[in-house]
């Protein structure tokens, strides 16, 4: 069905309601003569509902002591209408001029999948576009945003906030909270009256506040209760909230949290609003990150060939290069079945420490004599893929660059910089600062046989000024200009978003890369709650998830080989491990994981990401299901001492329960080896066949587990799939 237009003559006495369809979700749309409100957002409603009838249901009384008039929530709440919300757009003129607008309706345009409606104020000088867009195949809506400045003189956007109604259920909300080493982590909490709010004002999107809010009903849970989620895919400063008015009514907000005076309109000109993308489940956590898995893996762009099993030099050799050491750290990689090899941080020149030389984008020659091609054409020829670290964003004062051009920092001007890990932030926003990266990123692009690019950024932006303004929104615009230019210039080469480990993790900057470094913990036990905090947006193929030595960089803890592997094998598997130390049965074992793993990453990396309830809190269970049902993986982690003698039944959701699995147990190398009783009988078996109802409604018994080890799962279909 085309997109049809409703003719303007209309407009004054316009109501229409518009239904959205897609897997799971309908979102109805109501226009009037103002900016449009979602009436239903949330179940799906069969074909032939009575739209008319539920947009009148839904219309809500008049309340005692307030305004005389009924005030629904639209999707851009207009502090002069009486909406109880936070406006959704503030800004000003001159003199705090044009500060509270109301927008009619200009135009309407509708299609089976998005509405997009244009609205202006005369009087405040003007124009909004709203336009709502439902993913048939993934349930996701994107709301854009844009505020065009139609008057004469300067109009400046404080805040555009996209807004999205929640329905009465929606009790309880979560967040991703964090810290370095410690990222995504879920914390709860009631929404009562008042406001759930999480700002970040550090200039990335930060491990402290993920911008991602959600909210359900109370309890919701893995496999239980509705739940909405808004996500801004935007990699600066954020604010995300959710709110419930005095009259019962809620609702979830998300917007670029913009410094003052950063976005100022000319004449004719327009902000965009980072893009929302919001998903509804019925199905709890799990169907609320199925749509949001299935959206990210519709973007353009997004990896489809196998995800190259990689080792990084980081902990193997930290600033420490020598080639020939090197040369033999890739031959070990080759060995054990590693497809790409990432040189990391020190290459450059002289950079003996992360005190020295960032911005200096020329190779070492004292490190490396016969030049970077020695090294990268060894591990190229060795059938593996050069991989190489940059942080181009940063400077440090001790560098050439700094040396030639302190000023082309951002900074406040007659003050100090603060330094953060000894460097400082390059302003992008200045053509030859930008310039300049792009040259050096494509001539070693261009000279070198590069596929790989880890781009990390490793410190918050603080007085981030740009010309004596604030510089934040310009600079993640040219972030983003610089990294299209670097992928149009070189579409080969795969790019990774690190940023302090999982400190640049949004769906803005996952459309330029292929790959989220999750957090800079290895740590397999910190890693459990870490990976399922990010997996709540994201899909296994992106999150990169690497096997460290014995013990931790970060924590100092020992796990055993099985228990990391374990933990690392779901995601974009990596190694950062000096393999030339490592034993020899160490070895041998990683090789054993890694052919496990490419055997498995098609289901891996392309099925419906699973995360099971469990009574023990001190056990976590999630696993991959093939789309179609045949086979699936899951694992069970023991992630701390239970109260209990023998583990609680483990359920495995999302399988078919109309077919029969075969289920296996994937003895992994290094696995605790602790004397202990009688396993469970279903394990003494030739084979153990059970129906997918059972196994996801009652659930297997497993061995007793000593706190931090883990077991994987594998379930293959034995019948074929039932005739639908």
């Amino acid at each position: 069905m085309p997109a049809s237009a409703l003719p303007l003559p209309a407009l004054h006495a316009l109501h229409a309601l518009h239904a959205l369809h897609a897997r799971g979700v309908t979102v109805v749309v109501e226009i009037g003569s103002g900016v449009p409100r979602i009436a239903h957002w949330g179940a799906p409603l069969p074909d032939g509902t009575d739209l008319a009838a539920l947009a009148l249901g839904v219309q809500t009384a008049v309340p005692q002591s307030g305004l005389d008039e009924r005030v629904e929530l639209s999707l851009l709440p207009e502090h002069a209408t009486g909406a109880f919300a936070h406006p959704g757009l503030l800004g000003h003129r001159a003199g705090g001029l044009a500060w509270a607008p109301v927008f009619g309706t200009t135009a309407v345009v509708t299609s089976p999948d998005a509405v997009t409606w244009t609205g202006v104020d005369t009087r405040a000088g003007l124009e909004l576009s709203i336009r709502l867009e439902l993913h048939a195949a993934s349930g996701v809506l994107t709301l854009a945003y844009a505020v065009t400045n139609a008057g004469t003189d300067d109009y400046t956007v404080d805040r555009l906030s996209v807004t999205v109604p929640l329905a009465a259920a929606a009790t309880e909300v979560m967040t991703l909270a964090g810290r370095w080493g410690k990222e995504f982590q879920a914390q709860r909490q009631p929404l009562l009256v008042g406001a759930v709010v999480r700002e970040n004002l550090v200039g990335r999107t930060s491990a402290e506040s993920s911008p991602t809010v959600l909210a359900g009903e109370t309890g919701f849970g893995e496999e239980l209760g509705e739940v909405w989620a808004a996500h801004l895919a935007w990699s600066g400063n954020h604010a995300v909230r959710a709110e419930r008015a005095p009259d019962g009514r809620a609702l979830l907000q998300a917007a670029e949290l913009l410094l003052p005076g950063e976005v100022t309109l000319g004449p004719g000109q327009t902000y965009a609003a980072p893009l929302v993308h919001a998903a509804y489940s019925g199905a709890g956590l799990t169907g609320l990150s199925g749509a949001f898995h299935t959206y990210v893996r519709s973007l353009p762009g997004h990896p489809t060939s196998p995800r190259k099993v990689l080792l990084n030099t980081w902990e193997a050799v930290y600033f420490d290069h020598d080639p020939p050491e090197l040369m033999r750290l890739a031959d070990r990689a080759a060995e054990v079945g590693v497809e790409r090899f990432v040189l990391d941080d020190g290459w450059f020149r002289g950079r003996g420490d992360d005190r020295a030389a960032l911005g200096d984008w020329y190779v070492d020659e004292a490190k490396y004599p016969g030049g970077l091609g020695v090294l990268a054409n060894h591990v190229v020829g060795l059938g593996m893929e050069f991989g190489l670290w940059f942080e181009p964003e940063m400077v440090n004062p001790d560098s050439d660059l700094y040396r030639a051009h302190p000023d082309w920092v951002l900074g406040v001007e007659g003050y100090e910089p603060v330094l953060g890990r000894h460097q400082l932030v390059l302003d992008l926003g200045r053509d030859e600062v930008y310039d300049y990266l792009l040259e050096r990123l494509d001539s070693l692009l261009t000279e070198h046989p590069i596929g790989y690019v880890k781009w990390d950024m490793n410190r918050h932006l603080y007085g981030a000024g740009h010309h004596g303004r604030p510089g934040v929104h310009l600079q993640t615009l040219r972030l983003y200009d610089l990294l299209d230019e670097i992928g149009r210039r070189h579409p080969d080469v795969e790019i990774e978003s690190c940023s302090s480990g999982g400190a640049r993790a949004d769906l803005g900057i996952l459309r330029r890369t292929k790959r989220i470094w999750t957090s800079d913990c290895n740590d397999a036990l910190e890693r459990q709650q870490i990976q399922r905090g990010f997996s709540y947006v994201f899909p296994p193929e992106v999150m990169g998830a690497h096997i460290g030595p014995p013990m931790s960089h970060t924590t100092g803890r020992v796990h055993t080989l099985a228990f990391r592997a374990a933990t690392a094998f779901f995601g974009h598997l990596g190694l950062e491990w000096d393999l030339s130390s490592a034993t020899d049965a160490d070895r041998t074992g990683i090789a054993e994981i890694v052919a496990l793993h490419k055997r498995m990453r098609p289901l891996l990396h392309g099925g419906t990401v699973v995360r099971a309830e469990h009574p023990d809190p001190t056990a976590l269970v999630h696993g991959v299901v093939a789309v179609d049902g045949s086979e699936a993986v899951f694992v069970y982690a023991q992630v701390a001492a239970s109260a209990t003698t023998l583990p609680a039944l483990v359920r495995l959701p999302g399988l078919d329960p109309a077919r029969s699995y075969a289920v296996e147990v994937l003895h992994l190398p290094g696995e605790d080896r602790r004397p202990g009783k009688a396993g469970p009988a279903w394990q003494d078996q030739p084979s153990y066949v059970a129906d997918g109802a059972t196994l996801g409604s009652v659930g297997l018994a497993m061995a007793v587990h000593h706190p931090e080890t883990a077991t994987l799962l594998h379930l293959v279909a034995t019948t074929v799939e039932p005739a639908r």
